[in-house]
């Protein structure tokens, strides 16, 4: 596709063209749908001619319903009625009872329903001819290619009513072409004249034998003191874009169409949303789909505000600033097109956030194993319990747990009966203060290091009560069923992270399996399940 702009240049080839004269040429040859149209791209061959001719020259080749609808936009703005104009195209057309289109090239099967979405209605063509009385002429071009239509259509060129003063010329692309560029630009020679040398074309509307169309003078005025706005109004309606209506409201302030200008403006603004509203219904999305979505886009940082299966305000609001950021239409619904695009970047991101935990968790086993070797290896008890310490979910803290307990049996063997009586009460009842208690009665005593390793463990545990109080609360809300507790177990085991058994019972060796994911992931490491660490699991059990 390429759509450009070519200046006006004055030649002196002893043809003489007004200040304001305007040539639009759309040559669509390549459709993404259908059967090319070989002699389009021929129409492009009029470029130099036109610019010699001293028009100037808006050109597009191979452009989508989209780029057409600018480009017939930014003609009709140029087109003010100062001089001539030439709009010439080619492409596939079709036509319903009550109108006719030229399609862009991203056309798929249009029908009477989608055709002005899927391209330009031919009366918006000669609307903004219709600017131009007299010295104006719309000619299309096409071939009997293949091209799949949709109800409601049928192909081929029906030329629509020509405007007062507007000259419409139809048949093959390649005659149209050789037509721009040949007799169309014959000094002083009329249309009529000019297409009697091209008897497979055929025109309608206004054909003046005597007027020149090059060379010579305009000799129709179309009647009222509204004609022109009028002729604009008429060309915008065709188009049919937001930014068309738009175009009308800033020329004419306080036209005649002004209210019906804003309301077309509404009605197409919402028309995406009420399109994509549809689109999901006819999607028929299960619940589970619907979670996936709104993982897939915690993943990707756009907050749902809960991955339940249902679409609420929070999930249409992270649909919507997904779109936003991807350059869609910002609708809040769910399309066939979003979902694919949500998933590739959200596969693509779980990716980059694995490769990324792997070389953190390897990182941090290397430092545990070498703080290992460092001390807990040795044997002796104070290496151990150092390892325990900085390590309590550590790779080897089991081991080091196992090789505590003969320390532990010979002290309690050792200790006197009173000393061990304390520490067994104070084992009972498990709390700092009666851990400090025995520490008071016995400060020599054969249980002083245990007591004041498990201080510190309970003193880390009601520091942060508030917090784990709270992450096991969000853990509930979850609401998670026996199975997805199995699958997130099944997944931290392939994982390596020693869960214990796939039971769907979140004991003390799970916490301890969800506690390592979460640190290797940088997530808040609490040993319950959140949204995010969810997500996480899950994306990888999908992927994996």
């Amino acid at each position: 596709m390429r759509v450009f702009l070519l200046s006006a240049l004055m030649g002196s080839a002893g043809v003489c063209a007004a200040a304001g004269d305007v040539a639009l040429l759309i040559a669509n040859e390549n459709y993404d749908n259908g059967r090319d149209i070989r002699a389009a791209e021929d129409l492009l061959d009029a470029e130099a001619a036109l610019t010699e001719a001293g028009f100037e020259v808006l050109a597009g080749e191979d452009v989508t319903a989209a780029e057409l609808r600018a480009l017939v936009e930014e003609a009709q703005q140029k087109a003010d009625g100062s001089g001539r104009v030439i709009i010439a195209v080619s492409g596939h057309f079709a036509s319903s009872g009550t109108g006719s289109w030229i399609f862009g090239t991203d056309a798929d099967a249009p029908s009477r329903l989608s055709a002005g979405a899927q391209g330009v209605a031919l009366e918006a063509l000669v609307g903004v001819a219709a600017a131009s009385p007299g010295q104006a002429v719309v000619l299309l071009g096409t071939e009997p290619r293949e091209f799949s239509l949709g109800s409601g259509l049928s192909a081929g060129i029906t030329a629509p009513e020509a405007p007062q003063g507007v000259t419409v010329v139809t048949g093959g692309a390649e005659d149209i072409a050789g037509f721009v560029q040949g007799a169309l630009l014959t000094d002083g020679q009329s249309i009529v004249a000019s297409l009697q040398s091209a008897p497979t074309l055929t025109g309608s509307g206004f054909l003046a034998p005597l007027i020149p169309f090059m060379g010579g003078t305009p000799a129709v005025e179309v009647e009222g003191p509204d004609s022109a706005e009028r002729a604009f109004w008429t060309a915008t309606q065709g188009i049919n874009t937001a930014a068309g209506f738009q175009g009308y409201l800033n020329t004419y302030p306080d036209g005649l169409f002004v209210e019906e200008a804003r309301r077309a403006i509404e009605r197409i603004e919402q028309e995406p949303v009420k399109l994509a509203e549809a689109e999901e219904e006819a999607l028929n999305l299960s619940r589970d789909a619907r979670r996936q979505i709104q993982r897939s886009l915690t993943l990707l940082d756009y907050d749902p505000k809960g991955i339940d299966g249902i679409f609420g305000r929070g999930s249409r609001a992270a649909i919507t600033k997904f779109q936003q950021a991807n350059g869609l239409a910002a609708t809040g619904f769910v399309t066939r097109g979003l979902m694919d695009r949500l998933k590739v970047q959200a596969d693509r991101r779980n990716a980059e956030l694995e490769a990324e935990a792997e070389r953190r968790r390897v990182e941090l086993e290397r430092q545990d194993r070498a703080y290992w070797q460092e001390t807990g290896a040795l044997g002796d008890e104070a290496g151990l319990r150092a390892y325990i310490e900085r390590y309590p979910d550590g790779v080897f803290a089991d081991i080091a747990a196992v090789r505590l307990k003969p320390f532990e049996d010979a002290r309690r063997d050792a200790a006197a009966v009173q000393d061990r009586a304390d520490w067994d009460a104070a084992v009972s009842v498990d709390t700092e203060a009666a851990y400090e208690g025995y520490l008071q009665a016995n400060p020599e005593g054969a249980f002083v290091a245990q007591a004041n390793a498990r201080v510190a463990e309970l003193e880390f545990a009601n520091k942060n009560k508030a917090a784990l109080d709270a992450a096991k609360r969000n853990e509930e809300r979850l609401g998670m069923s026996a199975g997805t507790r199995r699958l997130m177990e099944d997944r931290l085991s392939k994982l390596g992270l020693q869960p214990g058994p796939v039971d769907g019972v979140f004991d003390e060796k799970t916490r301890r399996a969800i506690r390592r994911y979460q640190e290797a992931r940088r997530l808040q490491t609490t040993g319950y399940m959140n949204q995010a660490t969810v997500v996480r699991l899950l994306a990888d059990s999908v992927l994996r």
